[in-house]
């Protein structure tokens, strides 16, 4: 495999595309295919729906002029960690460009991707795309759309990641147990950055769209709690600052959750002015997490009774995936054997 593209001069890559089949998926081949300048030596599908699943085919033809530079993976369903190590660990080109299936790059990505890659020094070991996502013109986004709008200062995200191929097989690329797409690319970029690497900002330009959720979405994000938690394991409780990770409002839920607990216990053994004081303090917490997310939104009927309702549920949920996590990844070690 050569190591350069003709006339560009800069390096070659492969594209590394994990997904489960959703319908942006074609979107993002369509997009992959329209940018001109420096083109992948392949894109690799890793198709991670469980076996089930798998009976739809792959909008592969959206690809266009790149179809034939597709090569397509099976991960039957194990995360997409995994998937993207069942990816790179087949690729040859210097360097592994990682994209999400719901991701559109623009037009001159390619081109900006090569100056990217013409510019990395010896000891530089990813590039991270520019993420930007488009929020409604004609009113306030929701909280869904202000959680998404989030990655555009998310640092290291895969959504586009480019690594140095030699990098991933120096860290031993992702950590598998990270099961969803959360917190895989912040513990990645740790172990990369100890290693001795470094990384850094690209030019290039990457759409990242709100995709359509319930009202319940908020309720499952949740489980990256648990994430955290073994986060917490790997790096110590400093990993926030390091992998530039905003911290949350894990403090906040834990104290709203405990008044809720500490309510309910005073009520039953009779102590009713404990009660009281505490079931205060739940309504206190509650009304503000609930009026910091309805004030920035569209205040509809809908978005107003959501917030609301997923405001008293938030809390608990995410200390117990917390408590979860903690548990099951009392025994974790980092990669590599170091605790």
């Amino acid at each position: 495999m050569r190591d350069a593209r003709a006339g560009t001069g800069a390096p070659a890559y492969s594209v590394v595309l994990p997904t489960v089949g959703r319908p942006c998926l074609a979107d993002c081949l369509r997009a992959l295919a329209a940018a001109v300048g420096h083109p992948p030596e392949e894109v690799v599908v890793v198709d991670d729906r469980p076996g089930p699943g798998r009976t739809v085919a792959l909008p592969l033809e959206a690809a266009g002029v790149l179809r034939g530079r597709i090569r397509t993976l099976s991960t039957g369903g194990r995360g997409p960690a995994a998937a993207r190590n069942a990816g790179w660990r087949t690729v040859a080109t210097p360097w592994t460009v990682f994209l999400d299936d719901d991701v559109q790059v623009l037009p001159d990505w390619s081109r900006r991707l090569a100056e990217d890659l013409r510019a990395a020094d010896a000891t530089t070991g990813g590039i991270q795309g520019r993420l930007t996502v488009p929020l409604p013109e004609d009113r306030r986004p929701t909280d869904w759309e202000r959680g998404t709008a989030g990655l555009e200062q998310a640092a290291w995200a895969t959504a586009d990641m480019a690594y140095r191929t030699a990098t991933l097989a120096d860290v031993g690329g992702f950590d598998e147990r990270f099961r969803r797409a959360f917190r895989e690319d912040a513990d990645l970029a740790l172990r990369v950055q100890e290693a001795g690497w470094t990384l850094r900002r690209g030019r290039r330009t990457t759409r990242h769209p709100v995709r359509p959720a319930d009202r319940w979405v908020s309720l499952r994000a949740q489980r990256g709690n648990a994430d955290d938690a073994l986060m917490n394991r790997l790096h110590g409780r400093d990993w926030w600052t390091r992998a530039e990770a905003p911290r949350g409002r894990l403090p906040r839920h834990v104290l709203v959750t405990a008044a809720a607990l500490t309510a309910s216990a005073c009520a039953l053994t009779g102590r009713r002015r404990a009660a009281g004081v505490a079931g205060a303090l739940w309504t206190l917490g509650t009304a503000e997490f609930a009026l910091a997310r309805i004030g920035p939104g569209p205040r509809t009927r809908h978005e107003i009774t959501t917030m609301l309702s997923t405001s008293v549920l938030i809390p608990p949920v995410a200390v117990a995936h917390w408590v979860n996590g903690l548990l099951r990844h009392r025994g974790a070690v980092r990669m590599g054997g170091a605790s």
